[in-house]
């Protein structure tokens, strides 16, 4: 089972929740993928999810989840969490 990594960061942007889980430095491409959306949904209705492509090599794993900011602070990291185990776990 892969090692699901701890939300780094949540801050509000606009009308979601970033919960951010690694350093968007780490990637040579971010993408919003519509493969994840069903997973994200799943957990969070309005949800979305950014995948990177690590720099130097093969993998596209969550660089963060967006999550609605009517779901407010501390329920968007619990959330995107689920979603993050759900997609990596």
């Amino acid at each position: 089972m892969a090692r699901v990594p701890k939300p780094k960061l949540v801050a509000l942007e606009g009308e979601y929740y970033h919960v951010r889980f690694r350093d968007p430095n780490e990637f040579d491409d971010i993408r919003t993928p519509e493969w994840a959306v069903s997973v994200a949904e799943d957990v969070s209705p309005g949800s979305k999810v950014r995948t990177g492509h690590r720099k130097g090599g093969d993998d596209w794993v969550v660089q963060s989840v967006l999550i609605p900011r009517e779901r407010g602070k501390s329920t968007a990291r619990s959330e995107a969490k689920r979603i993050v185990e759900k997609l990596e776990g």
